[in-house]
């Protein structure tokens, strides 16, 4: 198992890349991130997760200047012994709360201007069909592992069946839009970060964590997001896609969320205006 850096160990890859300033290490997240004084921000990664480097850094490029609310700004990336690390510009705010209409309106004007940047030649899946099977030949299984019952369980292949998730014009995905990736400052929206979840896919798949972690299923805040981005996404599909999802955790969606007693209800109390 890699050993997660201590601050020392994060101040010593401060001074070999002749940087200056505190290191503060940030307390949220999967990966070790530490703040280097005011300006910079170091990420690391282990080697188990060198292959999402690529595409923190593709992500990172591709939208700095392009939305509404301010990215990171890469300043570099390398190698300090056996981990990968980006060093990037810092960004400035407090993760918001949530539900609330303003920030919902916020982020549906950020999630327009994000799915019409192109999305970089290094993002996968190559075949977002071929990743949905995927996913749904695993769906029941990787639920069952969640803990969900069977009750729901035995339901999951029968609505899968029902919608259509036919081809869309695949679009640049964060995948992980939830207030632990925004900050707001001055009443104002003033971060998205975290970029190494990043896909290129289908629309919709976005407002999974969009519904789940944003709007939480309050219509007024889902009506003022989708208004924002100027289209409504079906609900039934954004359901399938919240089962398919790489993450998915059903059984906490459903202590998190509002209740319903079938997937259809589920999709238009959660993702429904």
């Amino acid at each position: 198992m890699t050993i997660d850096p201590s601050g020392r160990d994060a101040e010593s890859y401060r001074d070999r890349l002749g940087l200056r300033g505190d290191v503060v290490r940030f307390e949220e997240g999967s990966l070790p991130v530490f703040a280097i004084g005011d300006e910079l921000v170091l990420k690391l990664f282990p080697p188990e997760y060198h292959g999402e480097v690529p595409t923190e850094v593709a992500v990172m490029e591709a939208l700095h200047g392009k939305l509404p609310v301010p990215t990171p700004r890469l300043h570099a990336t390398g190698l300090l012994d056996d981990w990968a690390y980006v060093l990037m510009s810092r960004l400035r705010g407090e993760e918001p709360e949530v539900p609330d209409v303003e920030v919902s309106a916020r982020v549906g004007e950020m999630l327009r201007a994000l799915h019409a940047v192109e999305p970089p030649a290094t993002l996968g899946p190559g075949d977002w069909a071929a990743f949905v099977a995927g996913q749904r030949k695993g769906c029941v299984e990787q639920q069952r592992k969640r803990g969900l019952g069977e009750r729901w369980l035995e339901r999951i292949p029968g609505f899968l069946d029902g919608v259509d998730l036919g081809a869309e014009r695949p679009v640049l995905l964060h995948t992980e839009v939830m207030s632990a990736h925004l900050l707001r400052r001055n009443g104002k929206l003033s971060g998205l970060f975290d970029f190494e979840p990043a896909m290129r896919g289908a629309f919709e798949y976005e407002f999974v964590s969009v519904g789940i972690f944003v709007t939480k299923g309050d219509r007024e805040c889902w009506k003022a997001l989708v208004d924002a981005y100027g289209r409504v996404p079906e609900p039934r599909r954004v359901m399938a896609y919240a089962l398919l999802h790489v993450y998915s955790n059903m059984p906490w969606y459903m202590r998190e969320m509002p209740e319903g007693d079938s997937f259809d209800e589920l999709a238009a109390r959660w993702f429904g205006a």
